[in-house]
């Protein structure tokens, strides 16, 4: 019973993080946080995830100059998290938008 019960807790938090990484406002963003919160933060610890969390309340520009390079990234979101969406980007994204997506 409780076991139910913190999955469902978990699909929602899940969820509402999928929704705010798809929409971000700023299209680019969305097409690195949407396929990144499907794909890879189900499998974040509870302390990537609520850090990805907190990460998804910043600035769609700063966040994207951050993920991308163009824009120092402020030492408190330089880290394993930054390395693994950038890494994300060079792996999955990159090819997806080569293929078309968005």
């Amino acid at each position: 019973m409780a076991e139910d019960i913190a999955r469902a807790e978990m699909t929602t938090r899940l969820n509402r993080i999928r929704f705010r990484a798809w929409r971000r406002g700023f299209r680019e963003a969305d097409m690195i946080l949407g396929p990144f919160s499907e794909q890879v933060a189900p499998q974040l610890d509870e302390a990537d995830l609520a850090l990805f969390e907190a990460l998804l309340d910043e600035d769609d520009h700063t966040l994207y100059g951050w993920i991308k390079g163009s824009t120092p990234t402020p030492p408190e979101w330089e880290g394993p998290l930054m390395d693994r969406i950038r890494r994300f980007v060079a792996e999955s994204v990159s090819s997806e938008v080569a293929r078309g997506i968005g």
